[in-house]
């Protein structure tokens, strides 16, 4: 049986992280979370049996005295990402606050972090790469055993267009459709994933790239998948590539005069990154992506997750954390 473990989760009230803490909660463990205090439901979604603590993340002095609250704790698990990807929002969140938190955790007897990353650092571009690939490098050298997932694409993320489609729409593909290729996989999958990283020690003081069962999909792939399951003909619409770099260009021009217009410009490089490369192990070697090097985990495949999603069996929710 696995040890008992006493774990601090951060980034919880995200669909990942609520999966990440039903999957804790299941291999026995004790799960502590920090969360901000709301109105409404202060449990967002969060099974039974977690603590909940009320604090703000981004502050180190809220996160000692509110979250740790001079307790002793085994291991730490993140699954906390930045909101947006802009520059601001992504060193403070995906590089300084966990940061932070990693001295505090320490300092509270953590020797064990489990890291919910990216797999798209691989080829960093943007801010929120730059800044998860800081804190990759100092989670790595910090002393303690640690795992660092870098997942494929999350069902969620690949949802966006069911409605649309049901409605009668086309799919929308940058291209022809085959530019980008992925392995998709469920919160309640990777949240299994992360969880299991603590008490295998395969998985430690390693960078750990993961994707869903099944071959790896591209974007048109994706939507015949949907079509089929509505039993329609395919209509896919093509949006040129260059489109984007269009605004992009037009948007670094304005932000150099506007720090809104500025973020906007960087929101746009984001799509473009996810409509031009795949999310795949990329070959050091050979410069391309590789879905046979990619590995896969868990049970949950996307098309039964869009055929749940068609029967308003399910939805998609972003959470609180837009993850990427």
């Amino acid at each position: 049986m696995p040890k008992r473990q006493r774990v601090f989760l951060l980034g919880a009230t995200g669909t990942i992280g609520r999966a990440t803490a039903a999957a804790l909660l299941t291999k026995g463990h004790e799960v502590v979370c920090l969360v901000r205090a709301k109105s409404g439901d202060p449990r967002r979604g969060l099974p039974q049996g977690v603590t909940l603590r009320f604090g703000d993340v981004t502050d180190p002095a809220s996160l000692e005295r509110d979250g740790f609250a001079g307790e002793r704790f085994d291991a730490m698990v993140s699954c906390l990402a930045s909101r947006s990807g802009t520059p601001k929002d992504a060193w403070a969140i995906d590089h300084r606050a966990h940061s932070e938190a990693l001295r505090i955790a320490k300092a509270a007897g953590v020797g064990q972090v489990v890291l919910l990353s990216a797999i798209c650092v691989q080829r960093p571009l943007l801010a929120f790469q730059k800044a998860k690939l800081a804190f990759e490098s100092e989670l790595a050298a910090s002393g303690v055993t640690y795992s660092i997932v870098r997942p494929t694409a999350f069902f969620k993320s690949l949802s966006g267009q069911v409605a649309r489609v049901q409605a009668g729409k086309p799919f929308l593909i940058f291209g022809d459709g085959t530019l980008t290729a992925c392995k998709p996989i469920s919160d309640a999958d990777l949240g299994t994933y992360l969880a299991n990283c603590l008490d295998d020690p395969t998985r430690h003081n390693r960078i750990l790239p993961i994707g869903g069962p099944g071959p790896a999909l591209t974007a048109k792939e994706q939507g015949a998948a949907l079509f089929t399951l509505l039993n329609q003909t395919p209509k896919f619409r093509s949006v040129p590539v260059g489109f984007l770099d269009g605004i992009i260009a037009v948007l670094s021009v304005l932000g150099k005069l506007s720090p809104k217009l500025r973020d906007k410009a960087e929101l746009a490089r984001i799509g473009r990154y996810y409509a031009t490369e795949s999310m795949l192990v990329l070959n050091p070697v050979t410069g391309k992506y590789d879905a046979n090097a990619t590995p896969s985990a868990g049970k949950d495949r996307l098309v039964d997750h869009y055929a749940r999603l068609l029967r308003g069996e399910a939805k998609v929710d972003l959470g609180e954390h837009a993850v990427f």
